[in-house]
């Protein structure tokens, strides 16, 4: 968990722990010693249901309370969340009520052990929508006893009612979201599978996602700590999900009090899946392939030579053809030449060949295009729209097999992305319909692309469209005649390219002209990133070098997109 902002609340621990008045050196003299009473007599005051009350927070805000229960959860260290839980082990009468309660307590107060039965006095206090005691002036170990775990199910109509209960999940939850497994060593978990983006597919419902998900967390407040709870792919499978389940920056967090197990239900494949055909094309985001460091991309030449290993590494696996890239550094042919020259020293000198984009636009990113010249022709020089509507103008390039046979143009694509959101309440704001924010500039892109490809030579658009698959966009190139390869070849449980929120979706695509498309065998999407914790990457914020790999895997965020097409004529 994140660091909490707790000083205010340590202050009060402290004040009230140095509250004893000393004794006057009369008082000394003439009082008899007295003897201590039995701190465990002193009785409970509330029950811990009464502080938690059946509403979203305390009803006993700031009152001095005393209850007693049994210590189901330790993590008072400091670089923990410097306190524990404890939980009453015989529930009152009312579903709506929690038993459980969470005592910020360090361990330099008094420290606690599971199954302590424990008598605690404090101030009720709502920390940031976390019901607890805070500060603690009172802590009594007094005993020992047992809470059985709770079995609970997924999806829920609300967690409310369990907080700070210890809590076992006796279903399968798929790992649904990694993103801050590095950072803050947490992985969100779902019930009935994966978590789907509401615009990617129908039928998808936010709000039963969100009641189907659960955030684990490691019970530490540290950034980027040194041991890391099990690295695994988006996809796997938790068993046995046991813990303590506390809140904290704006979600319930289940704080683990044993191991959990995580079955290697999508595992990784090496090469991507086969898709036929005697040409095979791909496209691929590598996600700031810069040769200037200190820009989008690498920091250092450290950096940016694991950065290259595992593009090299992806390149190889994917063996394509022809490989439409986005999110190379816009400095001419210098970063895609430098990318193709580490490709051609392990596959063979003269495998790939780059274009030149004629007209690549003042965007600091360019998309490009590599391919191989003994298996392709180029026909005609590279062309480029010129339309203002792309800041990152598509590249055309028309090829057939070598030594002849029936064209296909690749129209490399990277349309305007649904970040750094303009101001006001224009069209291109987020509209709160899903799609983020310049969707009616990527819409006008799209009509774009129409008129681009209208007199091209079997089309074949590909690219990171930032639209996933149910959005205008998408629907507008479909509406126009293009045919989306990997909505007719790809399964939908693996249609997907991007993971953001922990919601999988597909930003990647590959749509074909009505004549090109009875030459398509097959398309699949290879799993090496989307599903992989960012951890595990060259760059960027939360790596960690210690598990670096040179392998394809993590090599960006986005999955490549692989197309199979059979193409009659030239060289078999």
């Amino acid at each position: 968990m994140r660091v909490l902002a707790r000083a205010f609340a340590a202050a009060l621990v402290a004040a009230a722990l140095s509250a004893t008045p000393a004794l006057s050196a009369t008082a000394a003299t003439t009082t008899p010693t007295p003897t201590p009473a039995d701190p465990c007599a002193t009785p409970p005051t509330h029950r811990i249901s009464e502080v938690q009350g059946n509403g979203d927070a305390t009803p006993l805000a700031g009152q001095t309370v005393r209850v007693e229960g049994i210590v189901t959860g330790d993590f008072q260290k400091s670089d923990q969340l410097s306190g524990f839980f404890l939980q009453d082990p015989a529930p009152d009468a009312d579903p709506a009520t929690s038993e459980g309660l969470f005592a910020f307590a360090r361990d330099t107060l008094k420290d606690v052990r599971p199954g302590d039965r424990v008598l605690v006095t404090g101030r009720a206090f709502e920390f940031n929508g976390w019901t607890e005691l805070s500060p603690v002036t009172a802590l009594d170990v007094c005993g020992t006893g047992t809470v059985p775990a709770l079995p609970y199910r997924l999806p829920s109509d609300g967690l409310e009612h369990v907080e700070n209960m210890l809590l076992t999940f006796r279903q399968p939850l798929t790992v649904s979201d990694h993103y801050n497994l590095g950072r803050f060593g947490e992985v969100t978990v779902s019930a009935d599978g994966r978590l789907f983006q509401p615009t990617d597919r129908p039928g998808v419902d936010p709000g039963l996602n969100r009641r189907r998900s659960l955030l684990i967390d490691d019970g530490s407040s540290r950034q980027n700590p040194a041991t890391l709870p099990p690295v695994v792919r988006a996809g796997a499978v938790a068993t046995g999900v046991t813990g303590v389940l506390g809140y904290g920056f704006d979600a319930y967090r289940l704080q683990p009090t044993k191991p959990i197990t995580y079955l290697d239900a999508n595992p990784r494949r090496s090469r991507p899946l086969p898709v036929g055909g005697n040409v095979k094309v791909a496209s691929f985001n590598t996600l700031n392939w810069f040769t200037t460091l200190g820009s989008r991309g690498a920091n250092t030449a450290e950096e940016q030579q694991r950065q290259l290993a595992k593009l090299v590494a992806a390149l190889k696996g994917l063996n394509a053809d022809a490989v439409a890239l986005m999110e190379v550094e816009n400095n001419g042919r210098t970063a895609l030449q430098a990318l193709v020259d580490a490709v051609n020293a392990e596959m063979g000198a003269g495998t790939y060949a780059a274009l030149t984009h004629p007209h690549p636009g003042t965007d600091a990113i360019q998309v490009g295009l590599i391919y191989k010249p003994g298996k392709l022709t180029p026909v005609g020089e590279p062309r480029a729209s010129q339309d203002p509507v792309f800041s990152r103008p598509p590249l055309v390039q028309t090829f057939r097999r070598a030594g002849g046979g029936q064209p296909f143009t690749m129209v490399v694509n990277h349309l305007k992305s649904k970040g750094s959101c303009p101001s006001g309440d224009g069209p291109d704001a987020d509209q709160g319909d899903g799609q983020g924010c310049w969707n009616a500039t990527r819409v006008r892109q799209a009509q774009a692309l129409l008129g681009l490809v209208a007199d091209l030579p079997n089309p074949l658009v590909l690219g990171d469209l930032n639209a996933y698959g149910e959005e205008d966009p998408i629907d507008t190139l479909e509406a126009g005649g293009l045919t989306s390869l990997t909505k007719r070849f790809v399964p939908a449980r693996q249609r997907y390219s991007y993971l953001f929120g922990g919601l999988a979706g597909e930003l990647d695509h590959a749509l074909a002209g009505r004549q090109l498309l009875r030459r398509v065998i097959g398309a699949t999407i290879w799993h090496v990133n989307a599903d992989e914790p960012r951890v595990l990457s060259a760059i960027g914020q939360g790596t960690r070098p210690d598990l670096y790999e040179p392998d394809a895997f993590r090599s960006s965020d986005h999955d490549p997109v692989i197309i199979g097409l059979y193409l009659p004529g030239g060289k078999s």
